[in-house]
Order: C-alpha cells, then sequence, then structure tokens
C-alpha cells in the first residue's frame, strides 16, 4: 500500500521566540565576556612579563627589575596596587619569586565583581 506524503504547513522546525532568546544569550555573552577577557588577558601579560624578568634575574638588579616591571604594569593599566612588586631572592634553594597582586572591578548589571589576581613568578638563579 502506498501513502501519500502529508504536507504540514506552518511548521519549520523551531520556534521564532526560542531563536530570538538564543541571539539575545550570544549578545549577552559577548558584551559582558568582553569585560571578564580583557582583565584575564592584562593577567596573564603581566604573569608573562614577570616569568620573563625571573629567567633574566640573574644578570639583573632587584630595582632594575622593579622599574621594568612597572613599566608594563603601566603599558597594561593596570591598577596602582599592581605596581608593588615583591621581589624575594632565596638562598635555600637558590631562586627568585616575583609577586604582586591587584583587582579590578567587572560590572555586570545590578552587580559589580571584584575580581583578585595575584601572579607569582619563580625561576632559579
Amino acid at each position: 500500500m502506498v501513502r501519500k506524503k502529508q504536507r504540514r504547513l506552518g511548521k519549520r522546525g523551531a520556534s521564532r521566540l526560542g531563536c530570538l532568546f538564543m541571539i539575545l544569550v550570544v549578545a549577552f555573552v559577548a558584551y559582558y565576556g568582553i569585560n571578564f577577557g580583557g582583565s584575564y588577558i592584562r593577567y596573564y601579560k603581566m604573569l608573562d612579563a614577570m616569568k620573563s624578568e625571573a629567567r633574566l634575574a640573574p644578570s639583573l638588579e632587584n630595582d632594575a627589575i622593579r622599574r621594568r616591571l612597572r613599566n608594563r604594569a603601566n603599558e597594561l593599566s593596570l591598577p596602582e596596587a599592581a605596581f608593588n612588586f615583591q621581589i624575594r631572592r632565596k638562598s635555600r634553594p637558590r631562586e627568585i619569586e616575583i609577586s604582586t597582586s591587584w583587582t579590578e572591578p567587572i560590572e555586570l548589571p545590578f552587580y559589580v565583581y571584584m575580581f583578585t589576581f595575584s601572579p607569582v613568578a619563580k625561576a632559579p638563579l
């Protein structure tokens, strides 16, 4: 027995409201994700600069390291608290440890979230 295909009119498989909702969710995530992403990119750039200075530490004085890191923090437009670098040279094991800490506010609708970043770089001397 052969049946004819029944044609369904007006059914496309998805509702328009569902599509609109997904577009709004994607726009929300993209808009606020830029704020989160920018903060983390600055954190990783500062951490990379700290690791680089730690590797060069045997040939540099602490004041030179601090000055170069402050210049980098200024380039990245970090908050003033990020300019307070602690540089410790340890004798056992012989290594250098560079650290700092700062807080950045991320504004969300009806809420401000405070992110605290604390990068630490270590390298042997």
